[in-house]
């Protein structure tokens, strides 16, 4: 079992949204992502995906976008993205999600013997839009992702990989340390996935000694999921 991350699918089969009003690396979408995915990801795998699954803004109406995730091959985990409206309470979630796909909130589930924690982040403090209602959402974050930690902790067997799954950037434009690179550090995974920044923007990928850090939105990486980890051992998720 190898892992690999792709996120910001943007999927809308419901509804559906052309994506090339971001700009011109989506082109192709979301077909190119369904073949990209394809072409790298075995049925072993586990493929980490940190947020912006689906356009929609109901359950009933993101399904079919999960069906479609869930029907491509490995085993998945989501977080949950700032453009993921449809993510019902997490009991609810899981009681719909399709057969080996697994979500996060709060908490951290492990596959094989790789644990995933992560939760959805927010903007950074020094970020030029920072403002009292980011600090509170920020505050927040930093919360769910002390719970999802201590979860990763409590589950984790000796040999086992972790992984941090955010869907924001853990720092600002000027890769100012934060409260989550503070936690991350001190906890110390083997890596750090996240995603949500597009096109012109760039990356924003802060320097981590010891953690590999993993830049995975899906038009930065031409919509072909990115490896994280090499092959890995298996057991049955937790």
């Amino acid at each position: 079992m190898r892992v690999l991350a792709i996120g910001d699918p943007h999927l809308a089969r419901q509804d559906p949204k052309p994506m090339t009003i971001f700009g011109e690396g989506w082109e192709g979408h979301p077909e190119a992502l369904f073949e990209g995915w394809r072409a790298v990801v075995r049925e072993d795998d586990l493929v980490l995906v940190p947020g912006d699954v689906s356009w929609a803004m109901q359950l009933a109406d993101a399904i079919p976008d999960l069906e479609d995730l869930a029907a491509l091959p490995g085993e998945k985990v989501l977080v949950r993205g700032n453009h993921d409206y449809w993510w019902p309470s997490i009991g609810k979630l899981r009681a719909a999600l399709p057969a080996r796909m697994h979500a996060i909130q709060n908490d951290a589930v492990r596959v094989g013997d790789v644990v995933v924690a992560g939760t959805r982040g927010w903007i950074c403090p020094g970020a030029h839009e920072f403002g009292e209602k980011d600090a509170k959402i920020y505050a927040r974050e930093l919360e769910r992702l002390d719970l999802s930690l201590a979860r990763a902790d409590a589950i984790r067997s000796p040999g086992d990989a972790v992984i941090v799954m955010l869907h924001y950037p853990p720092t600002n434009a000027k890769l100012a340390p934060s409260g989550f690179t503070e936690r991350i550090q001190a906890f110390a995974p083997d890596a750090l996935v996240f995603a949500h920044v597009h096109g012109a923007q760039g990356t924003v990928a802060p320097s981590l000694p010891g953690i590999k850090v993993v830049f995975a939105a899906a038009d930065a990486l031409a919509f072909r999921p990115t490896l994280v980890l090499p092959d890995r051992r298996r057991r049955e998720p937790t």
